[in-house]
């Protein structure tokens, strides 16, 4: 009797920071026997019925999930899961409030931790359930960073340095006090932009005196960086500057500078990596890229002009750590100055590469995609799909599902700033023949992926096998 691999599906959210890992796993697991599909969370969510039974690939377990894990566990689907953002977290108690859920959690039957730290902090959760299985295996978004694979990028930082020239990057991570629609940030914005008391996407789960104190601190690090933009092109008049804001914030605030300057240039296409690989450096406070920045090899710093211990070293801790420190514009242009010149190149020490390490597994050797995929035939997926559901149970699952559909759409259409224009703008449209090109390009480096197909399912959404 033919066995039946289970379906891995594989939603993307943000396609820039996303999709490369994500595909070069998806090419990891076809290889392997694992049908795979790939395309926009929102997409799948709407198809997941339609889908045939398999291991659902989860990027958090918040709060906001709990709905849609229900209906997949209904349909049949297993759930297994990583956390997005757990390379830059709140202290421990306000993180479980901020990123976990056991109603949620309970439905996860495997979690792909990034690293030791990140294992050790989930051990911490109170209602974290007895026989969740916590596999310490890195995460794809750490393969792409290692240097056998860092020449998948090579035509785009070859076309942005041609663009560019010499610029330094500035990567912003505001969508909390500047997002693009309202209902994302920490508090949802009133008409005026001002901030209101109704909690955002962002703050569901935080206490109140950390929302507000981490709202206000958020405030004053985009005016710094407000002021600092303008302040660059004129301290540093034979680079650009390239501001590079987060896909969910309102870009609006950053044009409005570039308007009034002549070498600041916005620009938030591509995966950052290459953009990393073409900068002679980039600037940042506390976001991830500074330590994407730190394992690519170039120099970031963290500009902490509005400076909160608690928030910027608790809190964001890690990135700033990994960079160069500057506490004011005078040490900023300093620093600047010496990268420049090219006496100063990325921070070092033995105390940074502890702290990447602890923090990020599968930098050498096998890859995170292999060791997740390792588990996933452990587990016995590729042999078979996982149980069905009663035929009752399926079937108010496969309504909720559709009455889910419904309603997301509905909502995704109302009149002014919309979930519409934001999915756009975090997924557009790609096609299969890009989607292929990624693949060669993989293939081409790792000397792989020969056998692998690429099909559109629809409109967002695209099936990978061999």
């Amino acid at each position: 009797m033919a066995t039946t691999a289970s379906t891995l599906i594989i939603p993307v959210e943000n396609q820039v920071r996303e999709l490369d890992a994500k595909l070069l796993l998806s090419c990891v697991a076809a290889e392997r026997g694992f049908p795979v599909v790939i395309g926009s969370r929102a997409y799948i969510h709407f198809e997941v019925a339609s889908l045939p039974r398999g291991i659902y690939l989860a990027k958090s377990m918040r709060r906001l999930s709990n709905s849609m894990f229900r209906i997949l566990r209904m349909l049949g689907h297993e759930i297994v899961a990583w956390e997005e953002e757990v390379l830059v977290h709140p202290p421990a108690d306000t993180y479980f409030s901020l990123r976990l859920s056991p109603v949620t959690m309970k439905n996860v039957s495997h979690f792909f931790a990034w690293g030791q730290e990140n294992s050790d902090l989930i051990k911490q959760y109170p209602q974290l359930p007895e026989n969740l299985p916590i596999h310490i295996t890195g995460n794809p978004r750490g393969d792409i960073l290692r240097p056998e694979i860092r020449a998948y990028f090579s035509v785009e930082v070859e076309h942005l340095r041609e663009t560019y020239g010499n610029f330094i990057l500035i990567n912003t991570n505001f969508s909390s006090v500047n997002p693009f629609i309202p209902s994302i940030g920490m508090f949802i914005s009133g008409k005026n932009g001002e901030k209101t008391s109704r909690r955002g996407q962002g703050g569901i789960g935080l206490s109140d005196e950390f929302a507000e104190g981490l709202w206000h601190h958020k405030k004053a690090i985009l005016e710094s960086f407000k002021q600092l933009i303008p302040a660059l092109e004129r301290a540093f008049p034979d680079v650009t500057i390239v501001v590079r804001p987060h896909p969910s914030e309102n870009l609006q605030v950053y044009h409005n500078i570039a308007a009034q300057c002549r070498r600041v240039k916005v620009a938030n296409e591509g995966n950052v990596i290459p953009w990393l690989l073409a900068s002679k450096t980039m600037i940042h406070n506390g976001c991830t890229t500074g330590l994407e920045a730190y394992a690519l090899g170039i120099p970031a710093i963290s500009y902490l002009a509005a400076f909160n211990e608690y928030y910027d070293y608790d809190f964001q801790g890690l990135p700033t750590k990994l960079s160069y420190q500057s506490f004011n514009f005078d040490e900023l242009e300093e620093t600047l100055s010496r990268i420049l010149r090219g006496e100063l190149g990325v921070a070092d020490g033995e105390e940074r590469k502890k702290l990447i390490d602890y923090y990020l597994t599968a930098q050498q050797d096998r890859l995170a995609c292999e060791r997740i995929v390792d588990v996933l035939e452990d587990s016995g997926y590729a042999r078979s799909q996982p149980a069905a559901s009663s035929i009752a149970k399926y079937m108010v699952g496969w309504a909720l599902a559709n009455l889910k559909t419904t309603l997301t759409q509905l909502y995704m259409r109302r009149p002014g700033p919309n979930r519409l224009s934001y999915h756009n703008h975090r997924f557009p449209e790609i096609s299969v023949a890009q989607i292929e090109q990624k693949i060669a390009q993989f293939g081409h480096l790792l000397n792989r992926f020969q056998t692998i197909k690429v099909t559109q399912h629809s409109r967002y959404l695209f099936k990978i096998n061999t």
